[in-house]
């Protein structure tokens, strides 16, 4: 057997609503009505499959996972959630792998935002 790509992300909400709303609007991701939306890989984009220990602080401990998606413009990116009021969680950082800058849901989930 060989793993050809992430097939999906699944997870349980208490306001289903709400977090498509959300996700629609922040991330301007077309949420359909079967609650999701098919996000197709363009030329050069990576998924990355990683584990961290139960206790690594890159993200929050009470979180099991968390989302990264990966973006064409961060800064652009950044001035789309200011317009719209959503606060970062934590400001731009510059890494060897890309830069990288924090959200969260409604629900307090941690969400990466990355540019390559």
């Amino acid at each position: 057997m060989k793993v050809k790509g992430l097939g999906g992300v699944f997870w349980r909400t208490e306001n289903l609503e709400e977090i498509k709303q959300w996700y629609s609007k922040v991330l301007n991701m077309e949420i359909e009505s079967w609650n999701g939306t098919m996000i197709t890989p363009q030329s050069g984009n990576e998924t990355i499959f990683s584990f961290f220990s139960e206790h690594d602080s890159y993200f929050p401990t009470d979180q099991q996972v968390m989302l990264n998606f990966q973006v064409e413009n961060l800064e652009d990116s950044i001035k789309h959630l200011e317009k719209i009021g959503v606060p970062l969680a934590m400001d731009k950082t510059i890494h060897e792998f890309g830069k990288f800058i924090w959200i969260e849901d409604p629900e307090g989930r941690r969400i990466e935002l990355w540019e390559k």
